[in-house]
C-alpha cells in the first residue's frame, strides 16, 4: 500500500514524466547482464529539477530507484533487483563545448559516440572509448568509470571528469570540484561518486576535459604462434618505454569467434594465431617514429606483421565485435573483465589454460593488454545442469587467481550483481564495513540502487536467464 501511494504521488507530481506501460517497463526490467527484474514505474524526466523530486518521494514511501542509462552495463548495475522505480535519463542528453579551454559540459543521457564525434569536429579529442562507445551514455560510462581500448595510453572517464552536480540519494542538490584545473577543498567526493554504479548519488552534469585532437594514426597488427608469446611481446613494448594509445591481445579461441561471426580472416594468410592489435597516434613525427619503435621490438619476435597508415576500421570493428562473437563458442557466457599487474598477465593466461581443462568449458580471452585487463569470457550450455557447474566453479578459481596475483575482480565493468559474490575475495571484512559506512552516511533509507555491489545476488542461478532473446541496444 505504501508503495501504491508512492506511485500516485509520483503520478500527481511528474505525471507526463511517468510511464507505467507493459512495453516500458519490460525493457527497464534488465541491462546487458540479462536478468530480468519488474519495476513499478519508469520515469523520464526532462528537467534536472525532476531528479530531486523523485528522489525525495522515493524517500518518503522507501521506494528503491535505479538510474539508467543506455543499460549497456554487462553486471546487472541498472537491473531494478529490488522493483521499485527506474530512473531514466536518456532525455538528459545536452552538451556544450568550450573550444577555447577544451571542456565539455554534458548531461548524463548524452551518447559517447555523439560527444566524441562533436569534439572532433572541433579538432578536440575525449579519448575514453569502451567497446560500447555507438550506444553507451556519459552517465553510465562515469557511474562505471568506463575504460576500453585507449587506456593504455590515455587512462579511464574517471581521469577526464573535472566537476559533477548533481543530487544526494535525498533530492538535495550537490556540486563536487569546479570548472578549474585543480582543486583542493574538502573531501574529494568527486571521484567517490565515479565508478559508486548510481549508489550515493545521480549525476545530472558532468565537466570533461578534452584533449588536443591526435594528428595521425597507424595500425598494426601482429600474430605469434602462442598466447604467450603475444602476451610477451606485450610486455617487452611496455618494458621499452614504447606507448601506443591501443595495445589489444586476442587469444586463438577468440580470433577464431571472430572470424566465424564476421566471416573474414583476421590475420590473412595466418590462420589459428593469437595476435596483438595496436594503433600508433600523435603528431606526424610521433606516429612515425612510435611506428618504427614498435616495429623494431615486433620484428625480433614474430614475422607476421603488418602495418597500415590510419585508423583501419575493418580491424578495430572485429575487435569491437569480440564480445559478441564470443557466442560462436557457447549460448552463455560469463564475462569477467579481471585486471593483473603487467608482469603477472602471462601467469594469468597459464592458469585460465589450465581453467579451460580442467573445466570442459571453452574459455575465450581478449581485452587490453598494455593495462592488464583483460576479458575472460566462460562460455558454456545454459541448459546443461553439468556445464553450469563447471562455469560456476571456473569462476570462483580464476578470481581467487587473480586476486592472489595482485589483481582486481573488475578492471572497468562494475560489481553490480554479477561480482557481488567475490568482493570478499578481494576485500577484508573492514574494508567492506568502511564501503558500506559511506553507503549508510550518504543513503541512509538505502534508496539508490539497492542490493548491488555489497550484498551477495542470492538468486544467481548460472542455468536461469529471465532475458533469452538477443541484446538489442537500439530497442534498449
Amino acid at each position: 500500500m505504501v508503495k501504491e501511494n508512492g506511485l500516485r504521488a509520483l503520478e500527481a507530481e511528474l505525471g507526463d514524466c511517468i510511464d507505467v506501460s507493459e512495453e516500458s517497463l519490460k525493457k527497464a526490467s534488465y541491462d546487458g547482464l540479462k536478468i530480468a527484474f519488474s519495476p513499478s514505474a519508469v520515469i523520464r524526466p526532462r528537467v534536472d529539477e525532476q531528479v530531486s523530486r523523485v528522489l525525495k518521494l522515493a524517500n518518503q514511501f522507501k521506494v528503491p530507484v535505479y538510474t539508467r542509462g543506455a543499460a549497456s552495463n554487462l553486471t546487472g548495475s541498472a537491473a531494478p533487483v529490488q522493483n521499485g522505480w527506474v530512473l531514466d535519463l536518456s532525455l538528459l542528453n545536452k552538451f556544450t563545448i568550450d573550444t577555447d579551454v577544451g571542456y565539455v559540459t554534458a548531461q548524463p543521457g548524452v551518447p559517447l559516440i555523439e560527444l566524441q564525434n562533436a569534439v572532433e569536429a572541433k579538432n578536440w579529442y575525449y579519448p575514453p572509448d569502451p567497446s560500447s562507445k555507438k550506444w553507451c551514455t556519459i552517465g553510465g560510462n562515469i557511474a562505471c568509470n568506463a575504460g576500453g581500448l585507449r587506456c593504455v595510453k590515455y587512462g579511464v572517464t574517471r581521469d577526464y571528469v573535472v566537476a559533477l552536480k548533481g543530487y544526494l540519494p535525498n533530492g538535495e542538490a550537490a556540486s563536487w570540484a569546479r570548472k578549474t584545473r585543480k582543486f583542493s577543498a574538502g573531501y574529494n567526493i568527486r571521484d567517490l561518486w565515479i565508478g559508486s554504479e548510481g549508489t550515493l548519488g545521480v549525476i545530472t552534469e558532468a565537466t570533461l576535459r578534452l584533449i588536443p585532437k591526435p594528428e595521425k594514426k597507424n595500425t598494426i597488427l601482429a600474430a605469434f604462434e602462442s598466447e604467450r608469446k603475444s602476451l610477451e611481446a606485450s610486455f617487452e613494448i611496455v618494458k621499452n618505454r614504447i606507448q601506443p594509445s591501443i595495445m589489444e591481445f586476442l587469444d586463438r579461441l577468440t580470433v577464431e569467434g571472430a572470424e566465424k561471426a564476421t566471416g573474414r580472416p583476421v590475420f590473412k594468410g595466418r590462420p589459428g594465431r593469437s595476435v596483438l592489435l595496436l594503433e600508433v597516434d600523435g603528431s606526424a613525427i610521433q606516429v612515425e617514429e612510435g611506428t618504427k619503435n614498435l616495429l623494431s621490438v615486433l620484428k625480433s619476435l614474430t614475422d607476421s606483421i603488418s602495418v597500415a597508415e590510419g585508423e583501419d576500421e575493418n580491424l578495430w570493428e572485429v575487435r569491437r565485435t569480440c564480445s559478441s562473437a564470443m557466442f560462436e563458442l557457447g549460448n552463455r557466457k560469463l564475462n569477467e573483465d579481471v585486471a593483473v599487474p603487467l608482469q603477472e598477465l602471462v601467469p594469468l593466461y597459464e592458469k585460465i589454460e589450465i581453467l579451460r581443462e580442467e573445466s570442459g568449458c571453452n574459455i575465450a580471452v581478449f581485452g587490453h593488454a598494455g593495462d592488464g585487463n583483460l576479458h575472460v569470457n566462460i562460455m558454456y550450455d545454459r541448459k546443461n545442469p553439468s556445464e553450469c557447474e563447471r562455469a560456476e566453479w571456473a569462476v570462483n578459481q580464476l578470481m581467487h587467481t587473480v586476486v592472489q596475483l595482485g589483481g582486481t575482480i573488475s578492471g572497468e565493468h562494475g560489481i553490480g550483481l554479477a561480482k557481488s559474490a567475490f568482493m570478499s575475495i578481494q576485500f577484508s571484512k573492514a574494508e567492506i564495513s568502511a564501503m558500506r559506512s559511506i553507503k549508510r552516511a550518504l543513503d541512509p533509507n538505502n534508496i539508490l540502487n539497492p542490493g548491488k555491489i555489497f550484498d551477495i545476488f542470492e538468486p544467481w542461478n548460472y542455468s536461469q536467464v529471465n532475458v533469452t532473446q538477443p541484446w538489442d541496444h537500439k530497442k534498449h
